[in-house]
């Protein structure tokens, strides 16, 4: 339902614009040295009718469970989240996009966000930072799903859940070691599709995605070449501003 809603906005929006001859774009990023734009999905659990995100006032052990599957698939979820290489022009640091795998409660440098709610019976949920608009929809809520459900089944959840969570800004220069010891987010879509390679099994496992899909979604990022292109085109605004134009129109 999550994901009809989506694509019915991005349809009504297109088609309002273009009643009145605007172009409307989702992409992640659509200008040179400022943030991009993402597509940030919030998250509860929800049993019998109740919140479970919350226990006596802060995170109970249902949502850092799910945190933690989160944490550990991460690198492949990008494969559903951030589809054309300009995604990965947006995460980068320093423009309000997550860079690397930890989540927090303050701060906006964190992969995940639990953000405070002083209502804390049922509006608690925690944020995915890394989705962009290029994202297929169903992949992706699909696949945090299967993260999250994952969580529930590592017996390391919580230890996972404990040493990937940050109270700082991680890109400030005194926090330089703890951000040292986080793992980083992919690159590009080369990279992205490498990840889903490695982690499979889990989006697969009780044929959630079948084998032959995830192959299409791999095949697909690898198709970009794209493996070193942002360090190429890091100091160069013309140039990324011609892929930006090649990838206006997507998601």
């Amino acid at each position: 339902q999550a994901g009809d809603l989506l694509m019915i906005a991005k349809w009504i929006i297109r088609n309002l614009a273009y009643q009145y001859g605007y172009d409307i774009t989702f992409a992640p990023k659509i200008t040179a040295g400022k943030a991009g734009s993402g597509l940030h999905i919030h998250m509860r659990i929800m049993k019998d009718g109740k919140n479970q995100m919350l226990k006596d006032g802060v995170l109970s052990e249902t949502a850092r469970k799910a945190i933690a599957g989160m944490m550990e698939l991460a690198p492949s979820i990008t494969a559903f989240g951030n589809t054309n290489p300009t995604s990965y022009f947006r995460l980068v640091p320093h423009q309000e996009a997550p860079t690397n795998i930890c989540w927090g409660d303050r701060n906006r440098s964190v992969l995940v966000r639990a953000p405070s709610n002083y209502d804390t019976t049922q509006k608690q949920t925690v944020e995915m930072r890394s989705p962009d608009g290029s994202a297929d929809l169903y992949q992706l809520i699909a696949g945090l799903a299967v993260a999250c459900r994952c969580g529930f089944e590592m017996p390391d959840a919580l230890e996972i859940a404990d040493k990937t969570y940050v109270n700082v800004n991680i890109h400030k220069k005194e926090n330089e070691d703890k951000l040292k010891q986080l793992a980083q987010l992919p690159d590009s879509c080369v990279a992205s599709a490498d990840c889903l390679e490695k982690q499979r099994a889990a989006f697969e496992k009780y044929n959630v995605f079948s084998p032959a899909m995830i192959d299409g979604i791999i095949s697909k990022l690898r198709a970009y070449e794209d493996r070193t292109l942002r360090s190429e085109v890091q100091d160069s605004p013309e140039e990324m501003l011609k892929l930006v134009e090649k990838y206006f129109h997507c998601g």
